[in-house]
């Protein structure tokens, strides 16, 4: 088969490994696209070009003397702008960060480098990652392939529309409540959370000299946006594993990624689907969507399914407040005095809120109550399906659609499925379920019980073998 960008990151490894191709060859064909592309569609905010052709050019040289090389040899991907990469700009869409360049990789990046892939850049994120959109006060605003009238999600918003579009097989997004899912749902999408400390955080969440970065530590994680269970899994396999900088981080050699990546028989599986968590507001059409998904399942895969909710209240007030808690607000206000202007207004009065302990500790109590919800209810299952939001992709320049099948709601209540899973640290994906009428995309979420990363990565994969979905392209992408 030959290569093309439509083409997985597997099998680009695999081309670049046999000398089929080049990873010179890759890394400029992607910056090809990059250039006719992103004008459009503002995925990258810091390109860096020549980087990629220097990461490609070293694959190549190893290649040729009978160097090793990693599994994501030659392989073009997109860093997320709240993710740090020594001397390249990281902006986290913030005025205050504007200028700022990192003196150190993430340990992400470190991994990704080191298994051969190429960075063609920085991808936009909202200021700071606060919210699941793609815009912010320094960069031009990014906008869903499928339609660019649209929103991509966010916060991994530029890694999303990259991925989409074809400019890269594979990017890296952070999820704190949601952002992996959220942009992967609303561009069409693999997303992984995996469970909390298999993938390593720093110095993003963990490094005190940086108020707007450091934040979210027991909600925050890192995980692989692709078109590709496969992909997924063969990122999981790079960008996993314990590392001491990160106190949070686990050992994970319990799980294969690649192989728990591959499809299995599912045949007899417990399946929870809750369509609505029991109190939130869905948009008719997700329902349809999802709801047709979740009958694959049944009828194509064998399993057993019931609806079923876990049973938790509402934790929305809870999240914000665990969000609060691991917020620097001392720096963050000193931010806002200097630059609160400049800001996101809803940014501003988070951060300027007159939070109190009790606000803390009563999300605690929430987070404490909603986890023992849910590992008592996944007792009597293997996964768990919901959609991945709410809503499917809406207008720019909003923070979310207060208004949800008739039901009036908080602007940040089409996130309902995401969150949740954030306070648990159990492992979830989204995958896509299907198209609305209009031809916009709609996630399906699966989740594990904890630590069962695995149980998510073969249900993902029977779901995409008996529903393909990575052929569906967007028009402009074509």
């Amino acid at each position: 088969m030959s290569i093309t960008w439509k083409s997985d990151a597997a099998a680009m490894a695999a081309a670049v490994q046999a000398k089929q191709v080049s990873a010179v060859e890759l890394a400029k064909a992607a910056l090809a696209r990059v250039d006719a592309l992103d004008s459009t569609l503002h995925a990258f905010c810091t390109p860096t070009p020549e980087l990629a052709l220097r990461e490609a050019a070293a694959v190549d040289a190893a290649i040729a003397s009978g160097a090793p090389v990693g599994p994501l040899a030659g392989v073009p991907y997109g860093i997320k702008d709240l993710i740090c990469s020594k001397d390249v700009r990281t902006m986290s869409g913030a005025v205050a960060y504007a200028d700022f360049i990192p003196d150190e990789d993430d340990v992400v990046v470190e991994r990704m480098r080191a298994a051969g892939a190429v960075s063609l850049g920085k991808t936009n994120v909202p200021e700071y990652g606060y919210s699941g959109v793609g815009h912010n006060p320094v960069c031009e605003t990014t906008v869903n392939p499928w339609n660019i009238e649209r929103t991509p999600g966010g916060s991994s918003a530029g890694s999303g529309a990259a991925v989409a579009s074809g400019m890269c097989p594979i990017a890296l997004g952070s999820d704190g409540g949601g952002s992996v899912r959220i942009p992967s749902s609303f561009c069409g999408l693999v997303g992984v959370k995996a469970s909390m400390g298999r993938v390593p955080l720093y110095p993003g969440t963990k490094d005190e000299r940086y108020p707007g970065v450091s934040s979210w530590e027991s909600l925050e994680h890192i995980g692989p946006m692709t078109r590709t269970v496969r992909d997924a899994a063969l990122m999981l396999s790079v960008i996993a594993g314990p590392d001491s900088r990160d106190r949070l981080s686990i050992p994970t050699s319990d799980i294969d990624w690649v192989a728990a990546g591959q499809v299995r028989d599912l045949k007899g599986l417990r399946v929870a689907y809750s369509p609505d968590w029991g109190y939130a507001a869905v948009d008719p059409e997700v329902r349809r969507v999802v709801g047709e998904a979740v009958k694959v399942f049944e009828q194509d895969l064998g399993c057993i399914v019931e609806e079923a909710h876990p049973g938790f209240d509402d934790p929305y007030g809870a999240f914000w407040g665990l969000v609060a808690m691991e917020t620097d607000l001392k720096g963050m206000r000193a931010i806002v005095d200097k630059h609160g202007h400049k800001m996101t207004p809803h940014l501003v009065d988070f951060i300027t809120r007159d939070w109190k302990a009790e606000d803390f500790t009563n999300s605690l109590m929430t987070r404490k109550a909603v986890t023992n919800k849910m590992w008592r209810f996944m007792q009597g299952y293997d996964i768990l399906l919901t959609p991945t939001l709410a809503v499917p992709p809406f207008a720019l320049h909003i923070q979310g659609i207060e208004k949800i099948d008739g039901r009036m709601v908080q602007p940040f209540q089409w996130l309902a499925f995401t969150f949740p899973l954030n306070m648990t640290g159990q492992p979830a994906a989204s995958v896509p379920a299907g198209f609305t009428k209009t031809g916009l995309p709609v996630g399906l979420q699966i989740i594990g019980r904890h630590l069962a990363d695995a149980s998510v990565l073969q249900a993902a994969a029977a779901f995409e073998a008996a529903k393909p979905w990575a052929d569906a392209w967007p028009t402009l992408a074509q």
